[in-house]
């Protein structure tokens, strides 16, 4: 019934429309008419190849190139290089270290950043207490109330004093950007290795490079805070180094025109790049690092200084008719209270922590240049091209900016090489 009814409509389709208004009906064609047959899946497929909808089958092709299919591990000498199981599954294994670290720096940063908050409420909370009481005290001439108000605003003042000597001593708030910086390089790390997967030109030195990398980064910011925490007051500013020690070689010689992107005009933009970095920007926030570093040595000590002389004066209020105790038992406090609030408010260490991180990124390209102009064997060098694209990535400049970068320091310019920072 259906080859009959779609013969008559065709048969109706061929006559011409002059036939139907003469009141001639068409004619049904009753002879034995064969349809080619589809199945349902191949006329869905036509419909979606015309329709420009067509899909890849990908179950077939994870069994076609899965790497345990019998025709991966029988593949060429070339391409063993990227379907090695063992490599791939070490991969996987660094990939899962690398989002487990994401996750504990991140809650780790969440806290410290917490204890900052809490103990800033608390000791200015306690220190503003005890001066309110020193204060009431000088005007309290009975004897019990006195001692009362005395003692309990000795007591909290002392208490002060230890909880701000320890947050001194740690530093949350660059505690907190300790690990926001490590969970922002861990991720960063991730992504690298999920690159170097899609590339599929994975081996197992690149295995042994990212667990170098993760080593690193587990020294540049730890998570224990005994023992291993990084000194909050160094003697001398260092960039934070996050990356592995690259390894130096003789600078290359003979003509490298076109050789891996490299050319005589790129290594000397390269080299003009590097100077800039050195010299200003590098040099910079390290000038900026010890200015921070010094501000907060002098308000690390001058809080504590400040609450235990408050507690000196209120355990002398009353006790002679002079008004100094009590002006150094109420102004103290009050001071302590604004150095505090200036330290650990304004999270000073969290801004030396920055300038200290600003300035190990910029010792990153630089060894990153140096590493690849350094190299003998051009071949062994990263892409010129590549390199050039990435350092003005870095940097946040275009192409050109980085080329006039490079023509205008040969000038004594105060341009510095960065846009970002």
């Amino acid at each position: 019934m259906a080859a009959v009814g779609v013969s008559s409509l065709l048969f109706s389709k061929s006559l011409p429309s002059s036939h139907y208004r003469r009141g001639n009906a068409p004619r049904v064609l009753m002879g034995p008419v064969s349809l080619p047959k589809h199945s349902g899946r191949g006329l869905v497929e036509d419909f979606e190849r015309r329709n420009g909808a067509y899909t890849v089958d990908t179950t077939t092709l994870l069994e076609r190139y899965s790497v345990s299919s019998p025709k991966t591990q029988h593949c060429s000498r070339h391409d063993t290089k990227s379907s090695d199981p063992q490599v791939i599954a070490k991969l996987y294994a660094v990939m899962e270290a690398v989002a487990d670290r994401v996750e504990m720096h991140k809650n780790i940063g969440e806290q410290r950043d917490n204890w900052n908050h809490l103990l800033l409420t608390s000791i200015n909370a306690m220190t503003l207490t005890a001066a309110t009481m020193a204060g009431l005290a000088a005007t309290n001439a009975a004897m019990a109330p006195l001692v009362a108000l005395k003692l309990s605003s000795t007591v909290l003042y002392v208490a002060a004093t230890g909880l701000s000597v320890m947050m001194n001593k740690i530093q949350p708030s660059q505690l907190a950007e300790e690990q926001r910086n490590a969970a922002r390089l861990f991720k960063h790390l991730h992504s690298q290795i999920q690159t170097t997967m899609s590339l599929g030109t994975h081996d197992i030195n690149d295995v042994n490079e990212a667990i170098e990398k993760v080593l690193a980064i587990d020294k540049a910011y730890p998570l224990p805070l005994l023992g291993a925490m990084l000194e909050k007051f160094p003697s001398k500013v260092e960039p934070a180094r996050w990356w592995p020690q690259q390894k130096r070689k003789q600078r290359p010689g003979g003509n490298i025109e076109g050789n891996n992107g490299w050319n005589r005009k790129l290594e000397e933009e390269m080299s003009q790049v590097l100077g800039v970095l050195e010299k200003k920007d590098f040099a910079e926030y390290i000038r900026l690092g010890n200015k921070a570093l010094k501000l907060n040595k002098v308000l690390a000590i001058s809080g504590p200084l400040l609450t235990l002389l408050g507690a000196l004066g209120s355990s002398f209020v009353g006790s002679t008719p002079s008004p100094w105790p009590v002006m150094m038992g109420v102004i103290a406090g009050a001071m302590a209270t604004i150095v505090n609030s200036m330290e650990h408010g304004g999270q000073v260490g969290m801004v030396f922590e920055m300038y200290r991180s600003n300035a190990g990124f910029f010792k990153l390209i630089e060894e990153s240049i140096m590493s690849n102009t350094d190299e003998r064997e051009v071949e062994r060098r990263e892409n010129g091209e590549i390199l050039e694209m990435k350092v003005a990535l870095q940097l946040g400049r275009s192409l050109s900016e980085l080329k006039n970068l490079a023509a205008s320091s040969r000038e004594a310019t105060e341009e510095f090489a960065s846009k970002l920072f």
